[in-house]
């Protein structure tokens, strides 16, 4: 099958073209263009709805018109358009949603309207066959969770944020430091230089049982630290950026220890893969202390390329074509959602302001 999948659901325009041999083969990326707005929103530090969903309108007809012919194809070969219906900035889901539907209707495709985690929660199946199950770490600026993935639409929720997310904390702690954005990269290139040790931060949650995570704390403790110089140095920010980036490791590390744990009673050993998805994923910091959590847990661990891990409409494309594969397909009336847990049974996290 040969699936165009289109993603808006925040500062991302993409469209791409993915094609499915099989759930147990990789999947082959025919095209993935991207057009990022962070020249859009960098003057103002952060992701400014109203702008990001212009900037979608704008740019996602001639990305599509790219994605097909990067792919050297035409709207006659495709058998299914998938696109994000959430969650996400509502404008920006609503602009590649509708564009999807339209399509769909116009060329009587299969249409799919795909949670955006399960994008994530799926790429490491594209890109490397893995077989169900496993353990998967979602980290990214609105989410930071711990799932167990079962299946396509099977995912049992061990452990979700209280209050931040250990994305947007990287992205305030960026802003608050003077690095830029987006916040992420910003703080691990300040890291590289900084001494981690300098600065005695908390580590919310780190030593007590369950799986859930909390940084606001942490996030609080960074702007206590940098009021209390008189002058922030790039000594200083270097340092600061550093003592907070292996906090967030400690605590990312810590929580998912226990997720192994606990995942352990029902992935058998054969199966025990740790993989780690979303833009976070990205830090190399991140990935390393992970890494070494994973191998002394008894887990492999997994993480998609790079350029997987931010958002992309690759990722899209295959979780739709995975879906179309067992049948499952979406009416052209489907809605967009601000929020769309992938597990919906699970019980609220304990705290206020938690994301879905």
């Amino acid at each position: 099958m040969t699936i165009l999948g289109i993603e808006t659901s925040c500062d991302e325009t993409a469209a791409a073209v993915v094609r499915w041999r099989g759930s147990d083969v990789p999947g082959e990326i025919l095209s993935n263009a991207i057009f990022s707005q962070i020249e859009d929103h960098a003057p103002f530090g952060g992701v400014v709805p109203e702008i990001a969903a212009r900037a979608h309108v704008e740019h996602l007809d001639g990305l599509i018109a790219r994605a097909l012919k990067d792919a050297e194809l035409g709207w006659d070969d495709l058998d299914g358009i998938a696109a994000t219906a959430g969650p996400g900035l509502i404008g920006g889901v609503i602009v590649g949603l509708m564009t999807a539907k339209g399509i769909a209707a116009a060329r009587g495709l299969p249409f799919i309207a795909l949670n955006h985690l399960e994008g994530h929660a799926l790429t490491v199946r594209m890109t490397e066959a893995l077989p169900f199950p496993y353990l998967l770490l979602l980290v990214s600026g609105g989410h930071s969770q711990l799932l167990v993935v079962e299946g396509v639409g099977r995912y049992r929720r061990l452990g979700t944020t209280v209050d931040d997310a250990v994305g947007e904390a990287f992205d305030k702690v960026a802003k608050l430091l003077g690095l830029g954005y987006p916040g992420g990269p910003a703080v691990e290139r300040a890291a590289r230089d900084g001494d981690p040790s300098r600065f005695p931060l908390p580590r919310p949650m780190r030593g007590r049982p369950g799986c859930d995570f909390s940084f606001s704390g942490l996030k609080t403790a960074v702007r206590q630290v940098a009021e209390s110089l008189d002058f922030l140095t790039d000594r200083d920010r270097a340092d600061i950026a550093a003592s907070f980036q292996c906090a967030a490791a400690d605590v990312l590390s810590d929580r998912t220890e226990n997720a192994m744990a606990l995942a352990s009673e029902t992935i058998p050993p054969g199966h025990r893969r740790l993989v780690v998805a979303g833009g976070v994923a990205a830090n190399m910091l991140l990935r390393e202390r992970l890494m070494v959590s994973a191998h002394a847990c008894g887990y492999e661990f997994v993480v998609p390329p790079l350029n997987l891990c931010t958002d992309n409409g690759a990722m899209i494309a295959w979780a739709g074509a995975e879906r179309l594969a067992l049948g499952l397909t979406d009416p052209i009336d489907a809605g967009p959602r601000a929020r769309w847990p992938l597990d919906p049974d699970a019980a609220p996290a304990r705290g206020a302001g938690v994301k879905a």
